[in-house]
């Protein structure tokens, strides 16, 4: 039998890696009699699959030649497992790098939420792509900064036949028009689509889905949903929390029990939809189970899951309830939680527990003038006029702000 050449080498090392079988591809790497570079890239990768940077980085170390995808590599692997400073020492050392090297480290700024070092990175590139726009943009979108990501698509869209977005990119700018609610810029982009002739693929359709219903259009979202080719657990999340915010909380508790007979694992978004379902349909002992049931999913609750609870709890006059739930916090409750707490209060004129809440409230957000209301409205229900005049003076002292009114609804 004729002595095995690397490239046999190399397809048996990755036949073993593509079946997951590390332990086979090690064996396999090491009888390699003389390794090139493929042989030492596809070991690499299957070392960052698993998790294992601390080995990977060994491998990387003993290279006698390294080409951009062993670099490549090394970054992807610290960004899958949150190690960007990792990532980053490796992206310095790099003579070279190609698109792929800048994406990658923009993705793993913007999985941690640093925004702004994303941003850099792209500001630095010499050509950027569609690609980068859409991970640049992507960043913005998925941290709750959807006019930065409009405003990038805008300099995207002036850039020239050269830079074309792609379903990818709209399904990014989707998602910035459901934090807006601009609906009307949504319905902009349902007519580009046609006009370019991108297929509305299931990513951009479940966008326009989170897009319609936190507009009030639950009927197209509906459409949208039924049409989808593979209904998966970001679809069916958008859906649930689309009918709990639009008073269908029967509906949204049905399109819940349909992802799970569709064996469909739910995640933090699913719960905040349900929730939301149960705290407006008032229905406390269920929203306690459904929030008690994360933890059986194996997902901790979040700063707004508690914030439902504690919502729900209170407008059903359980305010003792609520103020133990939040003092059961394993993290720092932010104003959306006390701020729950202080509406309950002032829906029950409670005073005792108003003026716990805003306490927090003024302390974490001492500049809006909501809270200072809510609790004046408070004092004076229970006739202490005092209380409540010594308030509204310092609102006007200190010339605070108040919470401008929004909407979810645009019309069109």
């Amino acid at each position: 039998m004729p002595e095995k050449n690397v490239v046999s080498w190399n397809s048996i090392l990755s036949g073993y890696l593509k079946a997951g079988n590390l332990g086979e591809a090690q064996r396999v790497f090491d009888e390699i009699p003389k390794k090139d570079v493929i042989s030492w890239n596809s070991i690499l990768s299957g070392y960052t699959k698993m998790g294992n940077m601390d080995q990977t980085l060994s491998f990387f170390q003993k290279m006698p030649e390294k080409n951009l995808a062993s670099w490549n590599t090394m970054i992807s692997g610290y960004v899958e497992c949150g190690e960007i400073e990792s990532a980053r020492r490796i992206f310095d050392m790099m003579h070279q790098r190609n698109n792929v090297t800048w994406i990658t480290m923009i993705a793993g700024y913007s999985k941690c939420g640093d925004v702004e070092s994303a941003r850099e990175l792209f500001d630095k590139m010499c050509e950027k792509d569609h690609l980068a726009f859409n991970a640049m943009i992507s960043c913005y979108a998925q941290n709750s900064q959807p006019k930065e990501a409009l405003k990038l698509f805008d300099v995207m869209l002036k850039a020239g036949v050269s830079i074309q977005p792609d379903g990818l990119t709209l399904a990014s700018v989707i998602s910035a028009c459901s934090q807006l609610g601009e609906l009307r810029f949504g319905s902009w982009i349902e007519s580009y689509i046609n006009k370019l002739g991108i297929r509305m693929d299931d990513p951009i359709a479940t966008a326009l889905i989170d897009l319609y219903s936190k507009c009030g259009n639950i009927d197209k979202a509906y459409n949208l949903f039924h049409g989808l080719r593979k209904k998966d657990v970001v679809a069916y999340s958008a859906m649930i929390l689309g009918c709990a915010i639009n008073g269908k909380a029967v509906d949204a508790i049905t399109m819940f029990q349909n992802m799970v007979d569709a064996q469909l694992q739910p995640n933090l978004a699913t719960f905040t939809g349900l929730l939301t379902a149960y705290d407006h349909a008032g229905l406390v002992e269920e929203g306690y189970q459904c929030f008690n049931s994360t933890k059986d999913n194996g997902i901790v609750p979040s700063t707004d899951h508690y914030a439902i609870m504690v919502d729900l709890l209170g407008r059903a006059g359980r305010l003792e309830d609520a103020y133990e739930l939040i003092k059961s916090m394993p993290m720092k409750p932010h104003t959306g939680v006390w701020g729950a707490l202080l509406l309950a209060c002032s829906l029950h004129n409670n005073v005792e527990f108003g003026e716990i809440a805003a306490q927090h409230c003024f302390e974490l957000e001492p500049g809006t003038a909501g809270y200072y209301s809510l609790l004046a409205n408070i004092y004076a229900s229970v006739g202490r006029w005092h209380d409540a005049r010594r308030l509204r003076k310092n609102m006007e002292r200190k010339k605070l702000a108040k919470i401008p009114g929004c909407s979810w609804t645009e019309s069109t």
